[in-house]
């Protein structure tokens, strides 16, 4: 069992690495002291409550107090800072019939409309959400009427 555990803290710490998810490392430690128990003559049966144990502990005590002091910060990634900014309609939004489009930011998207409404031409919108390869817009609060002139 002494090379079971060996090669089971190298598979933990290298997926510890591969991923830096604070959950493999605990189980490396666990593994170590299982192959301690091991190395001491312990049977299979203690073995694996050691294993457990240290495991089971170090997993329940120290990761929420780790996560704590290494928040993960969320990175938005391009599209999703489009979120809040204001578009201009280019091509009327209608639901329905899968057309529509605005301008961002000089950049050309394809759009549909949030709450379902048709939006004309040249109406000033609000990003809401990003849809895979499309923005989901509502027409901007008390701007419903409002047109911005052609480039």
């Amino acid at each position: 069992m002494i090379i079971f555990w060996i090669i089971f803290i190298i598979a933990a710490l290298l997926a510890e690495a591969a991923t830096f998810a604070l959950v493999s490392i605990w189980f490396a430690a666990g593994a170590l002291g299982a192959l301690i128990t091991a190395s001491l003559g312990g049977d299979l049966t203690l073995q694996l409550i050691v294993f457990t144990l240290i495991s089971g502990i170090l997993l329940a005590f120290t990761r929420p107090l780790l996560k704590k002091l290494f928040p993960h910060k969320f990175i938005p990634t391009n599209s999703e800072l489009e979120v809040g900014k204001t578009a201009v309609v280019t091509e009327a939004i209608d639901n329905e019939t899968g057309k529509g489009r605005v301008r961002l930011g000089g950049v050309n998207w394809a759009a549909v409309s949030a709450d379902g409404t048709k939006i004309p031409e040249e109406a000033v919108v609000t990003v809401t959400e990003v849809r895979s390869a499309k923005l989901a817009v509502i027409i901007k609060d008390g701007e419903s009427d409002t047109k911005i002139p052609k480039n």
